[in-house]
């Protein structure tokens, strides 16, 4: 199920000893508030609510109420609708819920008769009740993030052994090659099967949290009916700076590309490859921190399916197993960005199902970044 955020909810605070100057200004800029209650069906049932501890059953509705951790960055604790600790602060309405409007029609009912039931209650509370009760609920807050410290551990270490299949391939880096069929790669570059991928990109490093992405729409703006390293720009001018600012934050950067242009074009594949690595380097160089890229060149059209062609998982798989020194995944950090997302206009749906298929988090492209230059 598609969650949007405001394009606030990735701001961390400002590292002028790390970031390109020519980007400060983008972190000082004045920003909307930080969205606070955001709302999804849960992925899977390892989620547990913050209150009642209990697990929360996949695909149900599950509230989150985004607050900021000490280290910096956003983090957001799930619960049940029945148990979510409402605020008249912090939602006054069903249009302060992120998400909101994706909901099936029975759950956007369910969900505005209990904030119209819960918010005039709370409105009636008077000042000095009111203080009482936000001491109480810092003093809960603190309480539950101590008592769930040990299960967020260990639900960290369980995303390693998920319970949705996964898609086994016999990857060895000894059946790599730094050629794709006939088309030479650039160094650092290799290909395994229908997949291309950049060895070890400088700085990168293993992480919990994968903020992932698709490239061409999302993050480049491209056109098919042009060739070229140099035939693309940033899709967003705030990239560059998003992009820091999740590295900084301990995020591990990941583009997942599907280019059947590779395979396509038999008589004109080293054209291609060049073209799509070459925008892929320099975009990297722009943004000016390491990415881990993988591109699947298998073609849509085939049976059976090529394993590695979004949305089938297997180059997510493959940065799972073999490309991130063994460090578990934790799902409810992580998430992947991208523009095909079924909707009107879309030129498919594969990245939405790419995302729900592993159980990511998914975002389209402009709440993370904003408006299009």
């Amino acid at each position: 199920m598609l969650t949007i955020i405001t394009s606030s909810f990735f701001k961390i605070p400002f590292k002028p000893n790390n970031l390109n100057p020519r980007f400060a200004l983008l972190f000082n800029s004045p920003m909307a508030s930080s969205t606070k209650i955001t709302v999804e069906y849960a992925k899977s049932g390892r989620s547990a609510c913050k209150k009642c501890d209990e697990k929360i059953p996949a695909k149900s509705v599950r509230l989150g109420l985004v607050s900021k951790h000490p280290q910096g960055f956003d983090q957001t604790k799930w619960h049940h609708l029945d148990c979510f600790p409402f605020s008249s602060d912090f939602v006054s309405s069903v249009e302060n819920v992120t998400g909101f409007s994706l909901l099936e029609s029975k759950d956007k009912e369910t969900l505005e008769k209990l904030i119209n039931k819960e918010i005039p209650a709370l409105q009636k509370v008077s000042d000095a009740d009111s203080d009482k009760i936000d001491r109480k609920q810092k003093e809960t807050c603190a309480q539950e993030d101590s008592e769930h410290e040990l299960s967020k551990q260990k639900r960290l270490k369980l995303s390693a052994t998920e319970e949705e299949p996964v898609l086994e391939i016999a990857f060895s880096i000894c059946d790599a090659t730094d050629t794709y069929k006939d088309a030479t790669l650039l160094p650092k570059w290799r290909a395994f099967q229908t997949l291309i991928y950049l060895e070890q990109d400088e700085g990168l490093h293993a992480s919990s949290k994968i903020a992932a992405f698709d490239f061409d729409g999302c993050l480049a703006n491209t056109s098919v009916r042009r060739v070229g390293a140099d035939a693309w720009s940033l899709m967003y001018p705030s990239i560059p700076a998003k992009l820091q600012s999740l590295y900084f934050d301990g995020y591990k950067l990941v583009i997942f590309t599907n280019e059947s242009n590779i395979e396509r074009w038999k008589k004109s594949r080293q054209a291609a490859v060049d073209s799509k690595i070459g925008r892929l380097e320099q975009f990297i160089k722009v943004v000016g921190v390491p990415i881990q890229v993988f591109i699947a060149c298998g073609l849509s059209q085939i049976k059976p399916e090529d394993p590695f062609r979004k949305p089938k998982t297997g180059m997510w798989n493959i940065m799972k197993q073999q490309f991130n020194s063994g460090v578990p995944i934790d799902m409810d950090e992580s998430f992947f960005v991208g523009d095909a997302a079924g909707r009107k206009g879309d030129h498919s749906d594969a990245d939405i199902r790419f995302a729900q298929a592993i159980g990511l988090k998914f975002y389209v492209p402009e709440e993370i970044f904003g408006k299009e230059n």
